[in-house]
């Protein structure tokens, strides 16, 4: 009886394998094509996100083009905000763990920022005027 088992398992895991081949012959150069598509557009988003972990901002600096959208993400255990320093420009509410703010930047310069809540977190965006 061990041996039918056996023999099961092994004839089963064949046709699992081949199911697995197979389907991986169905991709065209169009589709693989759209999945690098998507990757370097997130990769972008990516480049304008910034992350609240561990009672700091990273990146320390960000610099992006004018018109271009920050969006910060806390994933600290601890609430924070974010605050620009000189005029509060941009102001978020306290943001729970996982929660977002994001601002447009509109106009080129440096916007230095920091935590409301623990006044030490310090960062800066440079926006530079589009080309």
């Amino acid at each position: 009886m061990n041996k039918s088992i056996i023999f099961f398992i092994v004839i089963l895991a064949g046709f699992l394998t081949a199911g697995v081949l197979v389907s991986g012959r169905g991709q065209n150069s169009a589709s693989a094509q759209a999945g690098m598509s998507e990757a370097s557009d997130k990769s972008e988003m990516a480049s304008n996100e910034v992350t609240i972990d561990n009672f700091s901002f990273t990146p320390q600096t960000l610099t992006i083009p004018a018109g271009s959208t920050v969006k910060w993400t806390n994933k600290d255990d601890v609430p924070h905000t974010v605050v620009e320093t000189n005029s509060h420009k941009f102001k978020s509410k306290a943001l729970d763990t996982d929660e977002t703010f994001s601002y447009t930047f509109t106009d080129p310069g440096t916007y230095e920022y920091f935590c409301s809540v623990h006044p030490k977190m310090v960062a800066k965006v440079i926006v530079q005027q589009k080309q």
